[in-house]
């Protein structure tokens, strides 16, 4: 079947109402399942476009599916036989939707036409595994590739500058430090996390400003905080770290996460972690952890004077996924969602997100109290801790 006749299917399998309990968990309720593909596909990585009219699904089929986010309706798709390996990291910069691969390409898609409109190489047995843009002008295009560092400049796609010697294995993650435009992050499966000033002429020698050691193969990163001073850091172990960039110091580690996490809610044992996010309104900060059978829970973390903790879950979800969830996009509104605040009356009102995993689904979650939805309840009984016995299965790192 074609994509572009594909329809949103709604989920009824689960349409058990689970009773309330006492516990401050929120409760979220699967509004659809869709089934982006008719073979063995897996999700990779959702993202939105900044006004929320489109979000992109990158599959393990090297392609790229664009959906609405409000109304789960394909649109279009990219990169169908241009990428030739995995695609392993999508970004929206207006318009435009920028893809990088195993296949040492960058490469850029108008989503209006669905047609590429620049490709940049890495270079023969090269891969590319994450990029940013910055710069002091946001003309700069970073790429993290084989223990190397390459970079771009966007204006003239011309190669400018390749860092190689900070790194010995795979750079997973770069990320410009969205305040100071210059700045560059990087995350290595070697365990290095390292920053450099990009102005100027960019080297090896002058601009490498600090280096901290995790000590394991690093997954994913981000940086939060008012000033954008902390990061977060998830590795292939999942173990969980705490850091403060300043002044390279770590503030936490939670080599034993999987375990708190599990043993704060009532399912089954917590076998990955797929993203951390941060509410700066807040200053709260969840890292959202799930099971082989595909539950999530938005895990909030405590860490002040020596002490640490990962608390029971503030929302889950359960029963949409059947496997392994790669990706989860929060909604806009997903804080007033959470709290019960008033919100705007937008498109977005009550949806808490979608995900997205090995089970080739998205699954988009709303709110308990939205009208239109009423299977798949997810009840705050569900963080309720009783007695049972855990089978503990090892999550290979992806």
């Amino acid at each position: 079947m074609d994509a572009t006749d594909m329809d949103v299917e709604v989920n009824e399998q689960h349409n058990r109402i689970i009773p309330d309990s006492s516990s401050s968990s929120k409760r979220f309720a699967l509004k659809n399942s869709i089934q982006t593909n008719f073979g063995d596909d897996y999700v990779f990585q959702i993202v939105p476009k900044e006004d929320w009219t489109t979000m992109a699904v990158s599959l393990s089929s090297n392609t790229v599916k664009l959906y609405s986010p409000v109304t789960g309706q394909f649109v279009g798709e990219c990169c169908r036989g241009q990428h030739s390996d995995s695609i392993n990291h999508i970004l929206f910069s207006g318009n435009i939707l920028h893809s990088c691969s195993s296949d040492g390409t960058l490469r850029a898609w108008d989503t209006r036409s669905y047609q590429q409109v620049s490709c940049l190489n890495a270079g023969p047995s090269q891969e590319i595994f994450s990029f940013s843009f910055g710069g002091s002008g946001d003309h700069l295009l970073a790429a993290g590739c084989k223990s190397q560092i390459l970079f771009w400049d966007w204006r003239n796609k011309k190669q400018v500058a390749c860092l190689e010697e900070s790194h010995m294995d795979d750079v997973t993650q770069v990320h410009f430090v969205p305040n100071e435009k210059n700045k560059l992050i990087s995350a290595s499966i070697d365990g290095l996390i390292c920053t450099y000033d990009t102005s100027g002429e960019i080297n090896d020698d002058d601009h490498l400003q600090s280096v901290i050691n995790v000590g394991t193969s690093i997954g994913k990163v981000g940086l939060f905080g008012g000033t954008y001073e902390k990061l977060w850091c998830l590795t292939h172990i999942e173990t969980l770290s705490i850091w403060d960039l300043k002044e390279s110091r770590v503030e936490a580690n939670f080599e034993d996460a999987r375990s708190l996490a599990s043993n704060s809610w009532s399912l089954d044992h917590v076998d990955y972690f797929v993203d951390c996010h941060y509410s700066g309104v807040d200053e709260r900060l969840w890292v959202i952890g799930g099971t082989n059978g595909g539950s999530l829970g938005y895990f909030p973390v405590g860490y002040a004077e020596g002490m640490r903790s990962i608390l029971s879950p503030e929302a889950v979800l359960h029963g949409g996924h059947g496997g392994v969830v790669r990706s989860v996009l929060p909604s806009p509104t997903m804080r007033s969602v959470m709290n019960n605040e008033n919100q705007n009356q937008n498109q977005t009102q009550g949806i808490f997100g979608w995900t997205g995993g090995e089970d080739g689904r998205l699954c988009c979650w709303l709110s308990d109290n939205s009208s239109d939805v009423n299977q798949s309840w997810i009840s705050t009984s569900l963080v309720e801790k009783h007695p049972k016995n855990r089978k503990k299965k090892r999550h290979q790192p992806y």
